[in-house]
């Protein structure tokens, strides 16, 4: 396990620990987008991390996916997430925020205006979203025209300069998942006939038009990118996956990046194929070898070993373990995350998950 706690320097990213907090939504903000000082308290319990990457925040209002997610589109939401960012940065520790555009993922009950969500093409997710009034079917979004997208990437970019002003030391953009960026990558979501559609250089254009912007606003050493090839989240589909994300890859490269996020779902052999195409520091989210339920610390340490990626990222032992880096020195024991208290909710499932007993 020696190489989760060795530093991590490669010149845009330096890291004390190469053990990295996954983005998790966790739906507990308050109704117009801002996190609460409970919110300032659960990142803060974590920041023995080398790097948190916060849940998905939505870059415009249009953006958003589900109820009580953050946002960073305005002055208020900026100013709630500066006690984050101080509160982390005060125990040591550094925090990108991911900014997520939903795209399609999205209902007209989020919009003030009632609006339909955005999407690449007219193609409903087949998902449903969660209110306190029943759960509610994903419209057949609106495809989005020229003006549209190039609006959405200012988004990005307002976003991103908003994390910058809040304290945020960089943003990961969201490429995964089933999102936006995601949804222009897969011909399943994405079935345009201009030049955002049709070939995979077309379908990348968005994805790398929104990195390359938002790297140029506030330095590319500030901004990561995440990927989840073959994943089928949300209701994409890729039939062309290696070649796909091979060339999104060898796109991004050159733009200097902080890092790539990949987030496996058992495509080890496309991991090494993005590996070798990517120049600079690759955080992995590991698939589990052993068919567990979850990647551990086994599966992270080996990773590294074998030259994979430079640092690993955990999702649900982070939310269970805010001393994670602790527990993992002391070959556990780990607590057991609550999917009851996963979305919505107070403090407990958040902030009152046990310390090791000393």
């Amino acid at each position: 396990m020696k190489g989760l706690f060795e530093p991590l320097s490669d010149g845009k990213l330096e890291l004390s620990n190469r053990l990295v907090m996954a983005p998790m939504t966790r739906s507990r903000a308050v109704e117009d987008g801002k996190v609460t000082e409970l919110t300032a308290e659960y990142y803060a319990q974590r920041a023995s991390a080398g790097l948190i990457i916060t849940e998905g925040t939505q870059p415009s209002v249009r953006g958003q996916g589900y109820i009580w997610t953050p946002g960073l589109h305005s002055d208020g939401q900026v100013e709630a997430w500066r006690a984050v960012t101080g509160a982390v940065h005060a125990k040591g520790g550094r925090i990108f925020a991911q900014l997520m555009h939903a795209g399609r993922v999205g209902h007209p009950a989020l919009y003030p205006d009632g609006a339909l969500p955005l999407g690449p093409s007219p193609i409903a997710s087949g998902e449903q979203l969660f209110t306190l009034d029943g759960m509610l079917d994903h419209p057949e979004p609106r495809e989005m025209t020229l003006d549209d997208i190039a609006q959405a990437v200012q988004e990005f970019v307002d976003a991103a300069r908003n994390a910058v002003a809040a304290g945020f030391d960089g943003v990961e953009l969201h490429g995964a998942n089933g999102y936006l960026i995601h949804q222009f990558l897969t011909d399943g979501s994405n079935r345009r006939t201009d030049a955002y559609g049709g070939t995979v250089q077309n379908r990348i254009r968005f994805g790398v038009e929104v990195a390359r912007a938002v790297a140029e606003a506030i330095g590319p050493e500030h901004v990561g990118f995440r990927v989840s090839p073959g994943n089928d989240a949300n209701g994409v589909s890729e039939s062309d996956t290696p070649e796909l994300y091979t060339a999104l890859v060898t796109a991004l490269a050159p733009l200097g990046l902080a890092y790539l996020h990949i987030m496996e779902t058992g495509l080890r052999d496309l991991t090494r194929t993005l590996r070798a195409a990517w120049p600079g520091t690759l955080i992995l989210n590991p698939h589990p070898v052993s068919g567990d339920i979850q990647a551990g610390p086994e599966d992270g340490a080996e990773a590294l070993r074998e030259g994979l990626a430079d640092a690993i990222s955990f999702a649900r032992l982070w939310l269970a373990n805010p001393d994670l880096p602790e527990r993992i020195r002391a070959g556990g024991p780990y607590n057991e995350p609550d999917p009851a208290s996963f979305y919505g909710g107070d403090h407990r499932g958040y902030t009152d998950y046990p310390l090791l007993a000393v």
